[in-house]
């Protein structure tokens, strides 16, 4: 696939996958993108999962015709797109390796040997003309590694991003960017907001005409509005003004309060109203639509004289995440001893910018005409804004 007239897209699809890094659901598989400028010197950025070493070594081939290789580019150590470095030295023996001085230590973890012949170490600032290309390195610390570096070819204005902008899902499958980015993105960069905010404003001076980042789709056009989700996502702001309803229920009497709760919230105009069974969802889509909506409510038991453990497990989600600037209302049920509130509002109190509703819905084993007008006033907190 040509990106650009010199600019070939070498990658492959995975269909085999069914969890991404261990523990993401990616029904519609996965891309690991590698990609090649061929002008008077030759770039290959990235290599790909493991799994794909003759698929990938093919592909750059019939790319390459009767040509070879001088530089193969190292933004990412993660194995997914590192995994093949000692191959393609193996074919390519006359290469350099370009890679931040980070990734070179981490080639002597993963490989036994930082091909100390091979290295020509780069960055923050460094360029390595190719003939008309120039490519221009930006590290990118934990963006989601320490290693990390994008490239920035100036004669095409093209940024090869690494893991940012990417999204699950391979890219022979049709459908919208922004859900299973989003999704990505809380999950395995969503810690690092700052760093992110960090790598934008090292590239909001350049002319970025095009991404070609190392999952989902190369992005040709409007690269604004991706830029802007960036911005939104890394500064922890709301992206939609809504109420996510997680919850777990036992019995289904919490589940009867919940289901409550949305309608009262419906009917009183809010504009979207999105619940999770926390026990049967794809937790990750849970997690993301947290992080999505401008209000939150968390609705569980007292349990061991805590919270139930799916519950427990989607606030560790989102406080590792830097879960803020959000406001908040608890629901909690106990037949004695009731504690879920306590220690949901507990497990918040390092979070930033968390309003907590004034409501507080106290259900003792079943709904009641009291706790059910808690409910109500809990629907008139959470619609005051909309």
């Amino acid at each position: 696939m040509d990106v650009t007239k010199e600019i070939r897209y070498v990658g492959v699809n995975d269909h085999e996958i069914d969890l991404f890094e261990g523990q993401y659901q990616v029904e519609n598989g996965m891309s690991y993108n590698s990609y090649i400028i061929i002008d008077d010197k030759i770039a290959v950025f990235d290599t790909v999962d493991a799994r794909f070493t003759e698929q990938w070594l093919d592909n750059i081939g019939k790319a390459l015709g009767a040509r070879r290789p001088d530089y193969l580019i190292v933004q990412h150590m993660e194995p997914d797109h590192s995994a093949n470095i000692a191959n393609f030295i193996s074919k390519y023996p006359n290469i350099k390796i370009v890679a931040s001085a980070k990734a070179f230590t981490m080639m002597k973890q993963f490989f036994g040997t930082d091909f100390i012949d091979h290295q020509l170490p780069v960055g923050e600032g460094d360029t390595l003309a190719l003939g008309k290309h120039t490519l221009t390195f930006i590290t990118a610390p934990m963006v989601h590694w320490p290693e990390v570096i994008v490239t920035y070819d100036s004669y095409d204005k093209v940024l090869f991003s690494a893991d940012s902008f990417g999204k699950f899902g391979a890219l022979d499958v049709e459908e919208d960017w922004a859900c299973e980015a989003r999704r990505y993105y809380i999950g395995i960069v969503g810690k690092y907001g700052a760093q992110v905010q960090a790598l934008l404003k090292k590239t909001a001076a350049l002319n970025i005409q095009m991404i070609c980042p190392l999952h989902g789709p190369v992005l040709r056009e409007n690269i604004d509005y991706y830029m802007d989700l960036y911005h939104t996502w890394s500064s922890y702001r709301a992206e939609t003004e809504g109420v996510v309803i997680a919850y777990t229920s036992i019995y289904g009497h919490t589940k009867k309060a919940v289901e409550e709760l949305a309608a009262k919230l419906q009917a009183k105009g809010c504009p979207q109203v999105v619940t999770y069974d926390l026990a049967r969802c794809d937790m990750a889509e849970a997690v993301e639509d947290a992080f999505r909506y401008s209000k939150l409510v968390l609705a569980t038991t007292t349990y061991n004289a805590g919270i139930f453990p799916f519950m427990r497990e989607f606030m560790e989600h989102l406080t590792e995440r830097n879960y803020q600037n959000r406001v908040v209302g608890l629901i909690e049920n106990g037949s004695w001893a009731p504690l879920a509130a306590k220690v949901m509002k507990q497990m918040l109190e390092g979070s930033k910018n968390i309003t907590f509703t004034d409501t507080v819905v106290h259900i003792k084993s079943a709904l009641n005409d009291a706790s059910s007008s808690e409910l109500d006033a809990l629907s008139d907190e959470l619609c005051r804004d909309f």
